[in-house]
């Protein structure tokens, strides 16, 4: 498997993370504006996730690759202390497409929803449109797929 590090988000990666989430099919896939990915929508979304986390609503991660370079970013958000429970949402850089970046970091990520932030479900879901995101989804060997029946909620 892939080796990432997943880092606490920092205004340094702004440039990177906006010109990576500008590529259309990534931005496409996430549904993104021209000002969401601008680098001025950029910077206010890492506030945004720096706030979040304080407030212990999310816990957001940058995905570095080998060399260093943000190749995306994790996220747990509505982090829900009562239920124990969270949605996780991943994008991948479109050059690292198909490389185990996302595999990799959603392996850690949910090594720390389990182990650190004590969390006992993470539900991970795709738009419908976003085949490509669904098919990655089931890949993976710990998701199942229609557990929405379960949690209605």
């Amino acid at each position: 498997m892939i080796q990432v590090s997943l880092v606490p988000h920092d205004l340094k990666y702004a440039r990177s993370m906006s010109s990576q989430s500008s590529v259309p099919q990534v931005k496409n896939a996430l549904g993104l504006s021209d000002e969401q990915t601008s680098l001025n929508g950029t910077i206010d979304f890492i506030k945004f996730i720096l706030k979040q986390e304080k407030l212990g609503k999310q816990y957001s991660r940058v995905i570095l690759n080998e060399e260093g370079n943000l190749s995306g970013v994790i996220t747990l958000k509505d982090i829900n202390q009562t239920d124990k429970s969270s949605h996780i949402g991943t994008w991948i850089g479109y050059q690292y497409w198909g490389k185990g970046y996302n595999q990799s970091a959603k392996a850690k990520m949910l090594h720390t929803a389990f182990t650190i932030l004590d969390l006992e479900y993470v539900f991970a879901g795709a738009k419908l449109t976003n085949i490509r995101s669904q098919k990655a989804q089931e890949k993976l060997p710990y998701i199942r797929i229609g557990a929405e029946k379960e949690f209605p909620e």
